[in-house]
């Protein structure tokens, strides 16, 4: 008589510096029971399917397609075959869309094949994984719902004064170590997280945070032309550490910090 496979259920949580937003990735063969969150979910699964059903009908999601929930909406989970599924999803608590959508927004397909939404979470997903900052992560909740279906609830992109956009960036460069966040820079101009995200973006070319990355190495290429030590250079140009310095160097320069500093010295 062939014995019967250990049950496998495994689910790893990752809080992030945003409050109201936790990843989570899992790996399990059993059934949920209908249930219900407080919060929004939006994942991805990675291998296997599951059957769920909700106010939005019945579904399956099979490897690669994203999955959504709202907020107090009940569903179930079954893994499909009964073998064990691999998901990873995003919870974002409802506070963090306060003033960047609706009050009537929801996520209105519980399942969708759609690969730049996918690629979309992946980022967000990292960004929590590895310890971004609160900007990064602020931005990366607006990006990810203005992709997902449901994001023509987001506000508009009202025409925004150069003048709001320039004190935003000005602010950013003059302490790249320590950011402020996409809502203290939409305070400042008098705008919703929204509209200064795609307000910026349009005058620069560059979202807040990607434009912070480059002030960040601005900054950390001219304190190692000065002869700082790379250590030293990566904290006072405000990345967490020399490693986050270098990912950010070879991500955007192609080349090391350790390579920069020895060409100046050569």
């Amino acid at each position: 008589m062939a014995s019967r496979s250990a049950p496998v259920d495994a689910v790893r949580i990752r809080g992030s510096a945003l409050p109201g937003l936790q990843a989570i990735a899992a790996e399990s063969d059993r059934s949920f029971p209908r249930h219900m969150h407080d919060v929004f979910g939006i994942g991805v699964m990675d291998r296997g399917g599951q059957r769920s059903a909700s106010g939005r009908g019945a579904v399956e999601a099979v490897r690669g397609d994203v999955i959504t929930v709202n907020p107090g909406e009940v569903h179930d989970g079954v893994a499909m075959r009964g073998e064990a599924r691999a998901w990873r999803m995003l919870h974002l608590a409802p506070a963090l869309l306060s003033d960047g959508v609706s009050p009537g927004f929801e996520l209105t397909r519980p399942v969708l094949s759609d690969p730049a939404l996918r690629r979309g979470f992946d980022r967000l997903f990292t960004a929590v994984v590895e310890g971004d900052d609160v900007l990064a992560l602020e931005q990366g909740v607006l990006q990810l719902l203005r992709d997902a279906p449901g994001a023509r609830d987001l506000e508009s992109a009202q025409r925004v004064a150069p003048a709001a956009m320039e004190r935003a960036r000005a602010r950013i460069a003059d302490d790249c170590i320590h950011a402020p966040t996409l809502a203290e820079l939409a305070r400042d101009a008098g705008l919703s997280r929204y509209q200064l995200l795609r307000g910026f973006a349009a005058a620069f070319g560059l979202p807040p945070h990607a434009w912070l990355q480059q002030c960040r190495l601005s900054r950390a290429r001219r304190l190692i032309v000065q002869g700082r030590a790379l250590a030293d250079a990566a904290a006072d140009a405000g990345f967490a550490d020399q490693s986050h310095m270098t990912r950010a160097f070879v991500r955007f320069l192609g080349f090391t910090p350790g390579a920069y500093a020895a060409a100046r010295c050569g």
